[in-house]
């Protein structure tokens, strides 16, 4: 029903394949009433339900629901079928900004045009409760007019989804472009997240290369939460000031999105209206996300459907982003590595969760307490210093990437360390990707 050439639900020709993740596929595809190109997501039911990203997918619908601007992406139609869900998006053809700028960089105005773009639309995602957090060029589209399109709304949030501290706690995003404050795990607000990021694309824009880059990822890392990058001789003056207010390492003090729109540098040439597209999208897109995920219909069904507003792009892009999973909280503060272990997996929690389970009854440990994402366990026998009781805490870097930190909470260390390294790692081995300190391995998960 996908190849090339077929026709999907009797609405849309299907041609050529634009790209391919984990979890989906895009395909060019064309509208048999109307002529209008565009692209079509197919998404694998089974498996986005077997690894537990249901729930991402529901909020990928609801985000691009409500955003409405001509410098994003338009889901123009979401349709289901038993084993597919398949958003029906604009077709852009002009292709990631990224590509444009691995030719070189690009002249000033030429930047702050796109900067302009990309600050219009990221303002309006913010004005609706919508936080992105992974803009980066290989997210954002350029049409055949070379305006600028944000794409990729698989990671974003919503205000809804913050905590009760008003912040959001899932870290996420792509390395090179994450704001300290995600990468301290303590809360971030996701607006002050989205500007650091629009800062480093600016960067890049301007300068052909990222402000914070290193051969060693930790060293990276270290780098963004100080805030260590200097500006190319050919920077304006103005260019730079505005740069070192964007990419400040302190969210409190980082530039507003306000304050960005009123900077000199900023401002020249923009028009200064709010560019969005009012569009009743309640009946269009369907009010209720989780029908996409019904298997009572066996035949095709439209979900809900929004007529294209005009003919614009989308170049392929993945269901997910992979981020770094690496604890790196110990770049601001002191740690007791001798207490702690970290892994990353790419099992859903759920199963990670079933399998310390499995490894606590091996080694006679019991679940004292739990909850979902906390394993307290303790010994069944005293030792040198009490029993030994151990922590399992598991973080969510995306929906299918996880990182997990195992940590002694009482009795003694050396009993502690002989147990993880003669019992829990080589139980685990099934689900663990890389363990903390295996470099090698961490950088070609960062590749793949």
């Amino acid at each position: 029903m996908e190849n090339r050439g077929n026709v999907l639900m009797q609405r849309y020709e299907l041609g050529r394949l634009l790209g391919q993740g984990t979890f989906a596929k895009v395909h060019y595809a064309r509208n048999l009433k109307t002529g209008q190109s565009v692209a079509i997501k197919i998404i694998d039911k089974e498996k986005v339900l077997r690894v537990g990203l249901v729930d991402q997918i529901k909020r990928e619908i609801s985000v691009m629901k409500l955003v409405r601007h001509p410098n994003s992406v338009q889901l123009y139609e979401v349709m289901a079928s038993k084993t597919k869900i398949y958003f029906v998006i604009e077709y852009v053809k002009g292709g990631e900004l990224f590509n444009k700028v691995a030719k070189g960089r690009l002249k000033e105005d030429i930047a702050r045009k796109y900067f302009q773009q990309l600050i219009s639309a990221v303002d309006y995602c913010h004005s609706r409760g919508v936080y992105h957090r992974d803009l980066k060029p290989e997210n954002v589209l350029l049409d055949e007019n070379g305006d600028l399109k944000v794409s990729d709304f698989g990671l974003s949030a919503l205000a809804e989804s913050r905590r009760q501290d008003g912040l959001l706690h899932t870290t996420c995003g792509t390395p090179a472009y994450i704001a300290p404050e995600v990468i301290n795990r303590k809360g971030y607000d996701g607006a002050k997240a989205d500007i650091w990021s629009c800062g480093v694309i600016l960067f890049v824009l301007l300068a052909g290369y990222l402000p914070f880059h290193d051969s060693n990822l930790m060293e990276m890392y270290r780098k963004i939460g100080k805030g260590e990058f200097k500006c190319p001789t050919w920077f304006s003056s103005d260019v730079r000031k505005l740069l070192y207010k964007i990419l400040d390492p302190n969210p409190i003090s980082r530039i507003s999105i306000t304050k960005i729109m009123e900077n000199f540098w900023f401002s020249k040439g923009f028009d200064g209206k709010l560019m969005k597209i009012e569009a009743e999208t309640k009946e269009n897109i369907p009010a209720d996300v989780a029908a996409v995920f019904s298997t009572s219909n066996c035949n095709n069904t439209v979900v809900g459907k929004q007529e294209a507003l005009k003919v614009t792009n989308l170049n392929a892009f993945d269901i997910i982003s992979l981020s770094a999973g690496f604890d790196l909280s110990g770049l601001f503060e002191e740690r007791d590595h001798s207490k702690e272990a970290r892994f990353t997996s790419r099992h859903p929690a759920t199963a990670i969760i079933s399998k310390l389970e499995d490894v606590a009854r091996c080694l006679k440990f019991r679940v004292k307490k739990k909850h979902y994402g906390l394993l307290k366990m303790e010994g069944s026998k005293k030792g040198r210093k009490g029993i030994l009781a151990i922590d399992a805490e598991i973080f969510e870097v995306t929906p299918s990437f996880h990182l997990v930190e195992i940590k002694k909470s009482d009795g003694d260390t050396l009993e502690y360390q002989k147990l993880l390294k003669e019992g829990i790692r080589p139980a685990l081995k099934d689900i663990v990707c890389a363990w903390q300190g295996d470099c090698k391995h961490q950088q070609q998960l960062l590749q793949n």
